[in-house]
């Protein structure tokens, strides 16, 4: 969530119940998570800058959609004021907003930290200010445990697979020591600390999801950031995809609608999980490697894709997948959506709503 400091409210609830506040409510995840509250008729705060490409459209959706019980509020979390004010009422808060990129976090430390960490700090104290209890449940990432050099690989024709069979079969940990690792790891790593300890120190009801790669619907990936979706808007358009590293690196993919599900469950169960951070990918049995990936998208778009190979990026992991244990026995959660199921249900809404959309003299062809 980056741009100016500048913010404009959104317009008082007035009569109605406390709504949920969504902080970067209009980028993927966020609109996504809007919409399910939105959908059971629940008043919902959606707090965000703009500044990212394609979240305006997300909230355009959501107002069609939901018309006045959608509040937008245009705001930056640097803005501890603007933050404070709009969090007054709030029933629960959801902090999504970031800068996501590592590229820009090593161009820009100084701004990752104001968003990331500062903006984070900003948003607790606003919300320890109503002088109520109110959830805060953080969106922070699996970027916290580093680049996870030490884990020893067996490198197959199209993936890396952990040579410890514990760790093949269940995935990294919570246990797993943190280890910052660039900028962006580290700002992000002080923010999962400080929500965390917001519990502790001050008696909030506070819960981080450490996330692997979350994919679907209302992504508008780009190549730092959302590769799922980067590569197969490369694909339906005919573009090349550019690779860093060899394409074996995995990760557990996860459909953003379980996604929802696990920071709905979260929310519901907070006051049995407070001050406990999750692992929140699609586990062992939705791990893949890019190149396994690339592979699916050629299927189902039926184009073969040019590829190119670049040297590997600073901080990328060879292999994360998460252990979702702990987050399943916490709240009875589950991945539900196979990542192939998942792929074909994105491209779909890709080739619908942003190829269709930019082109539409083109034909893109999904399964």
């Amino acid at each position: 969530m980056q741009g100016e400091h500048k913010s404009v409210a959104g317009p008082a609830i007035i009569g109605r119940a406390q709504p949920v506040v969504i902080i970067g409510g209009s980028g993927f995840i966020g609109s996504n998570l809007a919409d399910s509250f939105l959908s059971e008729g629940r008043d919902v705060v959606v707090l965000d800058n703009l500044s990212r490409a394609g979240v305006q459209d997300n909230l355009d959706w959501l107002v069609a959609t939901h018309g006045s019980r959608v509040h937008p509020a245009r705001a930056d979390i640097r803005d501890a004021g603007a933050v404070r004010d709009l969090v007054a009422d709030a029933q629960a808060v959801f902090h999504l907003a970031a800068q996501t990129a590592v590229t820009t976090s090593l161009a820009d430390p100084v701004d990752d930290f104001e968003v990331n960490a500062r903006g984070t700090l900003n948003v607790l104290e606003a919300v320890r200010a109503t002088g109520r209890r109110v959830p805060v449940i953080f969106a922070s990432t699996n970027k916290v445990y580093g680049g996870l050099d030490d884990l020893a690989m067996q490198e197959t024709e199209e993936r890396y697979t952990p040579a410890d069979p514990h760790l093949a079969e269940f995935g990294v940990g919570e246990d797993r020591p943190l280890d910052f690792c660039t900028p962006y790891g580290c700002s992000k790593g002080v923010a999962d600390q400080y929500v965390l300890d917001y519990a502790k120190s001050f008696d909030l009801p506070t819960a981080v999801l450490r996330m692997s790669c979350i994919y679907g619907p209302r992504q508008f990936g780009t190549e730092d950031q959302g590769w799922v979706a980067h590569f197969l808007l490369q694909a339906l358009s005919g573009e090349p995809i550019s690779i860093y590293g060899d394409g074996k690196q995995v990760r557990d993919v996860l459909h953003v609608r379980d996604c929802v599900a696990a920071y709905r469950g979260v929310l519901d169960a907070i006051d049995c999980v407070s001050g406990q951070a999750f692992n929140l990918g699609g586990g062992p049995t939705n791990s893949v490697s890019l190149r396994m990936v690339l592979s699916e998208i050629t299927r189902l778009t039926r184009r073969n894709v040019d590829i190119g190979y670049g040297d590997w990026r600073k901080g990328d992991q060879f292999y994360f997948v998460a252990d979702t244990r702990k987050i399943e026995s916490a709240i009875g959660w589950q991945a539900k959506v196979g990542w192939r199921d998942g792929l074909a249900d994105l491209a779909h809404w890709l080739a619908e709503n942003r190829i269709r959309a930019s082109a539409p003299q083109q034909r893109a062809v999904s399964a």
